[in-house]
């Protein structure tokens, strides 16, 4: 029911691509004369055809869809951003220009950018990347650029760190897309990674909804549950392994609209699901949710967890 990784294996298809519009200048900057990372900003490698809308890429699965909605479904409370941005830009400032990878709406890059950590922004996605320039307004404050975590536009050790949250399970080529990252890292740099496991209450609503969907594996890339593996392929390339101190808050929120984002295919793990199955399954665990836990519209607390794992590179 789910797709798996799909690849046409041509160099056309791995070659990386930027997107050239009335954000972007030919070298995938910003046109703003304002802000002078922008200005200093010479990652991008020489050499790269412009972005072709349509373009055939590695089979990581783009957000396009989820572009309006994104920012709802992958929330951080006004209480928990300082602490986060407090610990990420502890370990990325003085480090000189990092890079998002995945970097969507700008959810974690705007604020960093304010507190002066100086970022890059890469996404597969031009939608995700106009709805970030939406909310930054006139003056978008970092250089983000169009292309494919497999096959990046940049060239070697531009980078002093990188930022990755929520990404590795939407790359089939997840190792590629890794070394990537390393290729485009200066040594000494970091690697921060949120892989976004569900808590509890939500891992049960999702495990039920993958089985009344009858899939195997709902993700196309590195799953939520193989961190062991993502920690072991950094540690094969000489990286040092440590867990930030995560963000914890209590929240009380109905469980109902999780479900509703089920049958509606809000999340990218029921995209590969046809549209009258998903909302069969999706209902079937709307019965049994109720049946085992109660009414679905009652706002129920739960400790939510915001943890990035640390990769220090030798």
């Amino acid at each position: 029911m789910f797709p798996g990784a799909g690849n046409d294996g041509t160099a056309e298809a791995r070659r990386p691509q930027r997107f050239q519009g009335d954000l972007y200048t030919a070298r995938g900057v910003p046109r703003n004369p304002e802000t002078r990372s922008c200005h200093s900003f010479s990652a991008v490698a020489p050499g790269h055809r412009s972005w072709v809308d349509g373009v055939v890429t590695s089979g990581s699965l783009s957000f396009d869809r989820a572009a309006s909605y994104y920012d709802r479904t992958r929330p951080i409370s006004p209480e928990a951003l300082p602490r986060l941005m407090e610990r990420l830009g502890g370990e990325l400032e003085g480090r000189g220009s990092s890079l998002e990878v995945g970097v969507g709406t700008g959810i974690l890059s705007l604020p960093l950018v304010e507190r002066g950590v100086r970022m890059v922004g890469l996404d597969l996605s031009r939608p995700m990347l106009d709805r970030l320039r939406q909310k930054a307004g006139e003056e978008v404050p970092l250089p983000v650029v169009q292309g494919d975590a497999t096959a990046m536009p940049f060239r070697d050790d531009a980078f002093g760190g990188a930022l990755i949250r929520h990404v590795l399970h939407l790359i089939p080529e997840w190792e590629r897309a890794l070394e990537e990252v390393l290729r485009v890292l200066r040594p000494g740099a970091v690697v921060l990674v949120n892989h976004g496991e569900y808590p509890e209450g939500l891992r049960q609503l999702f495990d039920r909804f993958v089985k009344e969907a009858g899939a195997e594996r709902p993700w196309v890339g590195l799953g939520h549950d193989e961190l062991d593996r993502l920690h072991g392929w950094m540690r094969s390339r000489g990286a040092a392994v440590r867990e930030l101190e995560p963000i914890r808050e209590e929240v009380e929120e109905p469980l109902e609209a999780f479900v509703d984002g089920m049958r509606d295919g809000l999340y990218s793990w029921t995209w590969g699901v046809e549209e009258e199955v998903r909302r069969e399954a999706a209902e079937r665990v709307r019965a049994w949710a109720t049946e085992e836990l109660g009414p679905l519209d009652r706002p129920r607390a739960r400790e939510t967890e915001i943890a990035f794992w640390v990769y220090d590179l030798p």
